[in-house]
């Protein structure tokens, strides 16, 4: 599979070459030197694609990740724009021979949109994937208790620490700005790590800062348990697993395996519920609802679970939970205003999401995975404030 995308990239790396050489370049310089010289960026970036075709196979891609995304970057930034130019000349084709029409306009307006889509890309890899953006956001619900009103819970998601190796001044900076909300709890709703427990190194002191009054709970995303990664063998995954859920009792994080917490204000109480990953094939089937919502039927329940399609699939259909809150989807890290690639692959995306009382929140994430880059879908940490109707 991965072969096959490194296969396509080299594809959409090579016909813009081609084009834009054959039709502009050659008319642009006689020098063979200036000529060859445009090719050397598309050699290079070709030469990495095959090595990791024949990598691919291999370890080195779920190793070298941090690497890999940044080569990822460059690629991108070589590429798109020249695709983007290539069309634009593509479109003024026709008019200049049909028509007669200049072909200059075209030409100007390739120019113009391809430079935009490399700063894009710029901001996106050095300025987007750091700019942390505080969300406020409300649920009203007549079964929450009085005692609950204007309870404020911050939600973290998709953290994926070995991204942020490097960057360990971003992280405390995303730390600082949580503790300065005062929240009266924090739930974090799965993707600690890309892969390995071992990420965390270096971030366990800054994460152990998170301070909320009623504490910090958590639960798995899919890559907690460490599927994309080249394990020896299954025991090596397992104990990464076992190592990961040590790692964040020493955080003090109260970590929800298909199980559930009460929180109480005076004599008032609520059920905060917690499934393992519960995705959509491919991604892994471990929740538990049933079992983690047990004895909470007649509260109000709010649920945590990683995957906002758990909501449609059993949550709404099968159970009684008030307000669930996911993550998992980081908007594919790219969003313009409500609008995402993200939105092709789920319906709920981003942001709050109703059906008569009951609702879904879906935090697009704090980190990054595979690309180094964010851009609309900036960073999001996310103040849910209950409110008793």
């Amino acid at each position: 599979m991965i072969q096959r995308i490194l296969a396509i990239l080299a594809i959409a790396l090579i016909i813009p070459d081609i084009y834009i050489y054959r039709i502009h370049i050659i008319r642009l310089t006689d020098s063979l030197f200036l000529r060859t010289l445009y090719f050397v960026p598309s050699l290079l970036l070709l030469a990495g694609l095959i090595f990791l075709i024949l990598a691919a196979e291999g370890s080195f891609i779920s190793q070298h990740s941090r690497w890999v995304g940044w080569f990822t970057v460059i690629f991108f930034l070589f590429t798109l724009p020249k695709i983007l130019f290539m069309f634009c000349s593509l479109i003024g084709l026709p008019f200049k021979f049909a028509l007669h029409w200049p072909q200059t306009p075209f030409i100007y307006a390739g120019l113009i949109l391809a430079a935009s889509l490399a700063g894009i890309i710029l901001y996106g890899s050095f300025v987007g994937k750091t700019r942390f953006e505080v969300k406020e956001v409300n649920f009203a619900s007549s079964k929450l208790p009085k005692a609950f009103n204007g309870y404020r819970i911050v939600q973290l998601s998709d953290i994926h620490i070995g991204s942020w190796q490097g960057n360990e001044k971003a992280m405390q900076e995303a730390v600082n700005k949580v503790n300065a909300l005062n929240p009266d709890l924090i739930v974090f709703t799965g993707d600690l790590v890309n892969n390995r427990a071992e990420e965390l190194d270096g971030f366990q002191d800054i994460l152990a800062k998170l301070k909320a009054k009623d504490g910090i709970y958590s639960i798995l995303g899919n890559h907690d348990y460490g599927p994309y990664y080249h394990w020896k063998s299954k025991a090596d995954q397992a104990k990464n697993l076992v190592e990961l859920e040590k790692r964040q009792k020493q955080l003090d994080w109260k970590l929800l395996n298909n199980s559930h917490a009460i929180l109480y204000k005076g004599n008032d109480s609520i059920a905060l519920i917690g499934v393992e990953n519960e995705g959509e094939p491919p991604f892994s089937q471990h929740g538990d609802l049933p079992r983690a919502s047990e004895g909470t039927e007649n509260m109000f329940q709010l649920l945590l679970s990683h995957n906002p399609t758990h909501w449609r699939r059993e949550v709404l259909p099968k159970s009684n939970v008030d307000l669930m809150l996911a993550g998992h989807t980081h908007a594919m890290q790219m969003a313009w205003g409500h609008h995402s690639p993200s939105s092709f692959v789920y319906p709920e995306w981003s942001g709050m999401y109703k059906e008569g009382e009951r609702g879904l929140y879906v935090n697009v994430g704090l980190g990054f995975v595979g690309i180094p880059f964010r851009f609309g879908a900036w960073p999001e940490i996310t103040v849910i404030t209950l409110q008793a109707k």
